[in-house]
């Protein structure tokens, strides 16, 4: 029996790819990593992994998942720094969901030396 693969999109197994460091065994170390480990989340309805790397400055209080939400598909289309060599990076990509998809540009900023998101602008 084969382990399904990551819901971000990479071949890895779910607890090798963007599984552990939704269980905290590890930080992802670009920012397209957490772009991808945050989509994971999205679909797997883990809120407080969410939480935990979205920014302290644009942080909601609460997060409230839809769990009628079903998340397709992820593609990324494109990166701007966000490397273990920068300090600020964005993600361009396109997360599908049945019926739609969202097209987003998101920035994200190292905060004592962890990657989280900032916000996203998005894109038509």
């Amino acid at each position: 029996m084969t382990t399904p693969s990551c819901p971000c999109g990479l071949s890895e197994p779910y607890e090798k790819c963007c599984g552990r460091f939704h269980a905290g065994a590890a930080s992802a170390p670009t920012a397209e990593a957490l772009m991808r480990s945050r989509y994971s989340a999205f679909v797997r309805l883990d809120g407080g992994y969410l939480l935990r790397t979205w920014h302290p400055r644009t942080r909601p209080e609460r997060l409230d998942l839809d769990r009628g939400m079903r998340w397709t598909g992820l593609e990324i289309l494109g990166t701007s720094d966000g490397s273990a060599f920068h300090s600020a990076g964005t993600v361009t990509f396109r997360a599908s969901y049945r019926g739609g998809s969202l097209h987003e540009r998101s920035r994200f900023e190292r905060v004592d030396g962890a990657w989280v998101y900032v916000d996203g602008e998005f894109l038509a």
